[in-house]
């Protein structure tokens, strides 16, 4: 009797062939995701998220930018808010930038009212500062004097509440600090602020020397590097007007407000915005369900595919079953 031709055996080695190929194609899908997430998810130094730098301005402290703090390091940035010296344009810029040289990686630099001052030079030269963003700033070009600045337009009513007390430096000579009067800090400064506040702002404001607005600044940042300016529209400080001649000049991305001078405390959104803004970041404000870029879109691709892939080999393996059931035809090998 001559051996058997029945076709079982060559069904057998197709079914566990297309159960090899589903499982090779679903494994293989799965394995890839996590190679994509290191390639294209912002883990490396090129895709990192820039540290953001705010530089507070004088009659105040690191704590205003508290609420923006707050907002940026919600989104995941690293944020410094160090100390300025209120010693003047030259050597307080040269101890911001001794700052910006310790942090690596990119950089987005802000810097309110006087802070706009030390910014503008503080990153002249520093690849690593990727923009800019004045807050209700002074922006002065190279060889200006914030004295002048401030006199071009009208609107400021910070002369006339300013009181100047002396001091004496360590060598014996004579300099003058000055201080906004406690009764006129509200209006001048934070007008759109609860007065509780600013009572504790005004005693606890830290005076700027008075050479400051005498000095020449001797670069402008802004002419390299792109910059982003907040207009206070009722800003008692600094002039409105020169606030906005400073964004044109600055070919500056612009928004205005109805604020004070103090719009990072009370506008801390609006000035967290405009960061993310400086940063390259264009997902919803606080959105915690934001997309994350092109790493989340392309496993959330990923994904389906290996769904379909699976769905794709248990058709195959259910046809070859089905075929073996009903004494099919022997089909081409997979």
């Amino acid at each position: 009797m001559p051996p058997s031709t029945s076709p079982a055996p060559r069904k057998r080695i197709r079914g566990r062939r297309v159960q090899a190929l589903a499982a090779a194609l679903t494994a293989a899908a799965l394995a890839a995701a996590p190679v994509s997430a290191v390639a294209d998810g912002g883990a490396g130094p090129a895709d990192a998220r820039p540290t953001v730098v705010l530089v507070h301005g004088a009659f105040a402290d690191a704590s205003g930018w508290g609420g923006v703090v707050e907002r940026l390091q919600r989104d995941g940035y690293t944020v410094m808010a160090p100390a300025n010296p209120l010693r003047g344009p030259a050597s307080d810029s040269a101890y911001m930038a001794d700052v910006l040289k310790s942090i690596r990686g990119p950089i987005v630099l802000a810097g309110h009212s006087y802070g706009g001052a030390v910014i503008g030079t503080a990153a002249a030269g520093n690849p690593q500062v990727k923009s800019l963003v004045y807050v209700s700033a002074f922006m002065p070009d190279k060889g200006e004097r914030l004295a002048d600045l401030g006199a071009k337009f009208a609107g400021s009513d910070l002369n006339t509440a300013l009181k100047p007390v002396p001091f004496r430096e360590a060598d014996g000579t004579e300099g003058i600090d000055l201080y906004i009067r406690p009764a006129e800090f509200h209006d001048v400064f934070a007008a759109d602020v609860p007065s509780e506040t600013t009572d504790v702002l005004a005693a606890s404001q830290r005076p700027i020397s008075g050479a400051a607005f005498m000095e020449k600044a001797t670069a402008a940042a802004w002419r390299a590097i792109p910059s982003w300016a907040l207009v206070a529209t009722r800003d008692k400080a600094i002039a409105p007007d020169l606030e906005r001649f400073e964004a044109k000049r600055a070919r500056a991305h612009t928004v205005e407000v109805d604020s004070s001078h103090a719009a990072m405390i009370s506008h801390p959104d609006v000035v967290a915005d405009l960061i993310r803004q400086a940063a390259g970041d264009r997902s919803p404000a606080n959105s915690r369900m934001a997309p994350t870029g092109t790493n989340a879109l392309f496993l959330a691709v990923l994904g389906g595919l290996a769904g379909v892939t699976v769905l794709t080999g248990a058709g195959l393996v259910a046809a070859a079953r089905r075929r073996r059931a009903t004494g099919g035809g022997t089909g081409t090998a997979l």
